[in-house]
């Protein structure tokens, strides 16, 4: 039978009942209503209501009638249906004696409850699974469990599984060469040709033109932008984003270009004609976005470390040396106004004069030497805040040759918009690209329509440089100028390229119009937010003074808060009192949990969740290779312990080839397979037993992971602190307080993390939504505490140092006793009422996903300071934040939830770097797709570590608790998962499986039954 593509829960729960049916299907299949119970009136024998009854729940659950034998059900749903009845369900046992009166009842049944045979809906059904097959990039696995599902909704007696199979293929392959044929048919035949022309190897070289086309840089240069220009240029001349493409959903074409990008060019060029057509447009199509992106990142990458970091150090290595010549010069001026100081003052007896003055001082330091000292003074200390950037502009300017090459085809090749701030900033960087191209000399007045833009200590630098003649304007300096205007406006969004995704405008991105109106009314339901403001800010109001007086009522018993010198201090939280018995029983616990290998851990955890099905090919088709759970968990070992194919590939194991994991490597290991396995382990885990002690799922923190990259990637950025010489990357992720990760992003270097942390949570892979969201100190602002505040979470950092944090209201007339001198300022309720409407608009946009946080953060910010719409959710977060603040200090529970929850979080981080020992611990991908895909897999690798140590624990408790052993509710909430000893991630790799059948491997070391 074809059932290859199916997996073996699935065929074995169609049409059949599980092993034990929850106590929810039995009520909501099995409980008998009204008209059931009117049928069953005309019923005399006890087998025949009870047979009846049962048929009826067997088709609502199942869809099928079990005719061919009617008693192949859970003894539960018996024991349900009877109780109902008022009957023993021993009578079911004479059911079917006569097996014409199965079949009247279920022809009478199917009448009741108007159930439709498969042969007179098949068309129905094919058109469900066709609009399935067009408006999503599901595989036949994921068809064949909605059809199934559409079925048992609209009273449609599923079919045998071969005919429900082969609807499938023969839908799924329609669908899909309805969609080829309609993109290939919309190429003209230059293009296809042009297309088709990417295939080949080009003399003397060694890949296709695809290839080189889809390789991103790796590096930041002068050199390297313009070749990404070049690059960009060269795609865009394609014209792929010329042809229409509707009505062909985002999904679809999504899923072409991942398969474009991923397949190897002579598989490609075997496609059959449509399908290659639609597969090389949509990925050209892709690559027109991704060629901007990449070309716009390095050009972010080349200014903001290799010019403006150069700059700025080479800066302070001339600062330091003209740093002796400063220090003399400050010391002859000290002398001169100590003499100065020690004149006495004049009065009326006695006047004193310039001249007795300036002989005293000259006495001690001779006039042409302090003179001499002042002029260096002025030289080297600037006169503003702004010109303390001089000494680096300057050294920037001499770099100008960096940028002279580049800034004109940037210009032509990328299409830049701007909203009205970065008019201005275009324009000046136009002028400037004309200027660099040309050989000609500038005057003041050839660039006074952008004098606005030329502040500070580039005014000295563009207009008064020694070395030209006097009127006219250094070239150099105005471009650079001009360039670093651009930058920052790229960066915070005023000025945006078309065509791209992560440098767009994110404004273009919110709900507007019609769709904000019709997503409106269920946003605010589900954030729980009117369309007025005036009811939420006077309970947010009220809430807030609530708060303070809870706070100064308990100042008198609350001991760990103490005001030292008007100064407030908290005293650290010591640690709880443990349960009598506790270090006994995870002493007991810890030496019961079964010694293994890691590869032997992830194939029990495959097995037992059935994981593997969730990694479907890049083309959309499920895995149906011989062994594929083998090398799948292979290639997550490679990846997750950073050890590489080499230590993991057997040549005499077909499963564990290289060119077998190479292959699962390019089609099915990749972030949108990862988190559907991730969500599987998250819902698997949640369902354990001990879990429920440990938390409810809606608590969660985020926190980064630093990896050193040390190899050239625009993904790796510079600090000090975490990666040294180096450069690297950051792995943002999100734990909930069942010890589960549940998302995760890539962040290039450490870059503002709590930019990223919003996005993070609105992106996860399963799980609860989180109703809590802990950080660390230094992940939060009043920006966004309002951000997270709008779209429905409470977001509680860890404060560091309460001392000099700053507390807000809304009551200007109430007092605060000891909390007065932090709560002078008052959060300003009109400007929330201003700008509320947009302000809701955003988090809608957010919330569905259109917009993403790090944009829109940059965005509602400018120079540091932020806009109008920016201050009302400042303003909006400010009381947020004082909420948090003064549960702080009041609650200790809510204190210690908060060290917990970042606890765990440390404690899944060192079991992370555990597991990624290879290649002492640092990433070697250059590509941000291959980030995320390790990452990922570590991620996965530590979620199927704590589900596997949850389910042992859990069994371990079990068996102590039927020894005898007291456990407690309380001790099961201070067990941990985040265990590692009893697992061996180091130099083994074998990958066989333990022969546990149903059951699960013997402990270790089983304690003596007490007694």
């Amino acid at each position: 039978m074809p059932f290859e593509f199916l997996s073996d829960e699935q065929i074995a729960r169609y049409g059949r009942f599980p092993e034990e049916p929850s106590a929810a299907e039995l009520e909501q299949f099995f409980r008998l209503d009204r008209a059931a119970l009117d049928a069953l009136a005309s019923k005399r024998r006890p087998a025949t209501k009870l047979g009846w009854a049962v048929q009826w729940g067997t088709v609502r659950m199942l869809g099928v009638f079990l005719t061919d034998d009617p008693l192949a059900v859970p003894p539960e749903a018996v024991a349900f249906v009877s109780e109902q009845l008022g009957l023993d369900p021993a009578h079911l046992a004479d059911y079917g004696q006569r097996q014409q009166t199965v079949y009247e009842h279920a022809w009478e049944i199917r009448e009741l409850l108007d159930y439709r045979d498969f042969g007179s809906c098949e068309s129905e059904v094919r058109q469900y699974v066709a609009a399935r097959v067009w408006a999503s990039a599901e595989g036949p696995r994921a068809l064949f469990d909605r059809a199934r599902v559409h079925m048992l909704k609209e009273r449609i007696l599923l079919p045998g599984m071969t005919v429900l199979v082969r609807l499938i293929g023969e839908v799924r392959r329609a669908e899909n060469e309805r969609l080829h044929a309609l993109l290939s048919g919309r190429l003209p035949a230059e293009m296809r040709a042009a297309l088709v022309g990417l295939l080949e190897v080009p003399d003397g070289k060694r890949r296709s033109e695809l290839e080189r086309l889809r390789t991103a840089p790796t590096k930041a240069s002068g050199r390297v932008l313009a070749d990404e220009l070049r690059r960009v240029a060269e795609i865009a001349q394609l014209g792929a984003r010329g042809v229409a493409t509707d009505p062909v959903p985002a999904v679809k074409l999504g899923a072409l270009a991942r398969y474009g990008l991923a397949a190897k060019a002579p598989t490609l060029r075997d496609l059959a004609a449509d399908r290659q057509g639609a597969t090389l447009l949509a990925t050209v199509r892709h690559l027109e976005t991704a060629s901007v992106d990449d070309a716009l990142d390095v050009l972010d990458l080349l200014i903001s470390s290799n010019l403006l970091a150069r700059a700025e150090r080479a800066g302070k290595a001339e600062q330091l040396r003209t740093f002796p010549r400063l220090r003399k010069a400050a010391r002859t001026m000290a002398s001169a106004m100590e003499v100065l100081m020690a004149v006495p003052e004049a009065t009326e007896e006695r006047l004193v004069s310039l001249v007795e003055v300036w002989k005293a001082i000259e006495e001690v330091v001779p006039r042409e030497k302090l003179a001499s000292a002042v002029e260096t003074v002025a030289a080297f200390v600037p006169v503003s805040d702004d010109d303390a950037a001089a000494q680096w502009r300057a050294e920037l300017v001499k770099r100008y040759r960096t940028v002279q090459g580049f800034i004109d085809p940037l210009l032509q090749t990328i299409r830049f918009r701007t909203v009205e701030a970065g008019t201005p900033v275009l324009a000046m960087v136009r002028a400037a690209a004309a200027m660099a191209k040309s050989r000609r000399r500038y005057t003041p007045g050839d660039i006074a329509a952008h004098d606005e833009l030329i502040t500070g200590s580039w005014r000295p630098l563009v207009y008064r440089n020694p070395d030209l003649p006097d009127g006219q304007v250094d070239k150099a300096a105005f471009v650079l100028c001009a360039l670093m205007h651009l930058h920052t406006a790229l960066r915070r969004r005023d000025v945006f390229a078309d065509g791209s995704e992560r440098w767009s405008d994110p404004r273009a991105r919110l709900l507007d119009g019609q769709a904000w109106e019709q997503a409106r009314p269920r946003l605010l339901t589900s954030l729980e937010l009117e369309l007025e403001p005036a009811g939420h800010l006077a309970e947010l109001a009220s809430a807030l003074e609530g708060a303070y007086v809870r706070v100064l009522d308990g100042l008198g018993s609350n001991t760990a808060v103490q005001f030292a010198g008007g100064r407030l201090r908290l005293e650290k939280l010591g640690p709880l009192a443990e349960p009598p018995l506790m270090k006994e029983l995870r002493s007991l616990v810890d030496g019961m949990l079964p010694r293994l290998d890691f590869p032997e851990l992830l194939l029990e955890v495959f097995d037992r969740t059935g994981l593997p099905a969730d990694f479907t090919h890049v083309s959309g088709v499920d895995a149906t290779m011989d062994d594929f759970p083998m090398s799948l968990a292979a290639l997550i070992v490679a990846e997750a312990c950073n050890v590489g194919l080499v230590p993991i590939e057997k040549p005499n194991v077909p499963a564990l080839t290289r060119a077998r994991l190479q292959q699962v490597d390019q089609g099915y290991l990749r972030a949108e397979t990862i988190a559907a396995a991730n969500a599987r382990l998250i819902g698997a885990q949640a369902g354990i037993g001990i879990v429920r002690h440990w938390g409810s799922g809606h608590i969660a923190s985020a926190d980064g992971l630093r990896f050193v990259v040390p190899v050239a990637s625009l993904h790796a950025g510079h600090n000090p602190i975490y990666f040294g010489r180096q450069r690297g990357a950051t792995w943002l992720n999100v734990v909930n307080d069942q010890v589960m990760g549940i998302g995760g992003l890539v962040v290039p270097g450490t870059l503002r993390d709590s930019l990223f942390i919003l996005d993070a949570i609105h992106n996860l892979d399963g799980g609860p939504r989180p109703e809590t969201v802990v950080t660390d100190t230094a992940s939060y602002s009043d920006l966004v505490f309002g951000l997270f505040a709008i779209c429905g979470y409470q977001f509680s950092p860890r404060i560091a140092d309460l001392a000099d944090m700053r507390l807000w209201r809304t009551n200007t007339a109430a007092t605060y006793g000891p909390l007065e001198h932090m709560s002078r300022h008052v959060v300003r309720l009109d400007r929330i009422r201003a700008h509320w409407g947009d302000m809701l608009r955003v988090a809608g946009s957010l919330t569905m996903g259109t917009v993403r946080a790090y944009d829109l953060i940059r965005m509602l910010s400018a120079e540091g300071r932020p806009t109008g719409l920016g201050e009302a959710f400042v303003h909006y977060g400010r009381i947020f934040k004082t909420l948090h603040l003064l549960q702080f200090l009041h609650d200790e529970g809510y204190r210690r939830m908060i060290g917990t929850q970042l606890n765990v979080q440390e404690a899944r981080h060192r079991l992370a770097r555990k597991i990624a020992f290879g290649n002492r611990g640092q990433l070697r991908q250059r590509y941000r797709e291959g980030m995320e895909d390790q990452l990922g897999s570590l991620g996965l690798a530590l979620n199927a570590v704590i589900w596997w140590n949850s389910l042992y624990l859990d069994a371990a408790v079990q068996r102590l608790r039927a020894q005898g052993f007291p456990v407690t509710d309380e001790m099961c909430a201070r067990l941990s998962p985040i265990q590692y000893e009893h697992i061996n991630f180091l130099g083994r790799y074998a990958f066989t499986r333990a022969d546990v059948g149903s059951g699960l491997r013997p402990f270790h070391d089983v304690p003596a039954p007490a007694g």
